[in-house]
């Protein structure tokens, strides 16, 4: 509990110094949680194998051409799932114990390889907005009700103020108004 007496020194109104400070102990925290606890863990070759795999299968079925608009879109939702993630974490609502690396605060394997991969598969199959819709709708299931539990069980990702069933909604949407952003650029690129 000594790690922790920088917290009971903070004043009422806690300065921008005391801050970085406290910002600076908990990067010391983490990384010597990191060395300690996750690397070379299962959990942490678990991350690092599916990153790769996912990069992989990724690379194989990709259509080479229509690579800057696919890419385009999973570079969108990579962005805004990292945002929302950076959002949830700041307020605690969930955290990551375990990561590939330990400097980025959201966990990037899932939300800047896994998640945007799965959904730039569906956006280059998924030709009609009723298939996307279809598919976007069965993706958010897995990734709410099995992905989610699963990576809670293993203790990559724990919830503190967070219900599975919030996430679904918000994959299907995110993907729903992306794909309608990417579609719109398209049509004002060829106009």
């Amino acid at each position: 509990m000594g790690d922790l007496s920088l917290l009971y020194t903070l004043s009422i109104n806690p300065s921008w110094d005391e801050l970085i400070k406290l910002r600076q102990k908990t990067r010391d925290i983490l990384i010597e949680y990191w060395l300690t606890e996750t690397i070379f863990s299962f959990n942490w070759w678990f991350l690092l194998t599916s990153t790769i795999v996912f990069i992989i299968i990724w690379l194989i079925i990709l259509d080479k051409k229509r690579i800057i608009e696919i890419a385009f879109f999973g570079l969108l939702v990579g962005s805004t799932t990292f945002i929302l993630d950076t959002i949830g974490i700041t307020l605690v609502l969930w955290s990551y114990p375990d990561r590939v690396i330990p400097i980025i605060p959201p966990i990037i394997e899932i939300h800047k390889v896994h998640l945007p991969i799965i959904y730039m598969i569906i956006y280059q199959y998924a030709k009609t907005w009723k298939f996307f819709l279809f598919s976007v709708t069965i993706s958010s299931f897995i990734f709410s009700f099995v992905f989610e539990p699963l990576t809670v069980w293993l203790g990559i990702y724990e919830i503190y103020h967070w219900k599975y069933i919030y996430s679904f909604p918000i994959y299907i949407l995110g993907g729903l108004i992306i794909r309608w952003m990417v579609l719109k650029t398209k049509h004002i690129e060829r106009n």
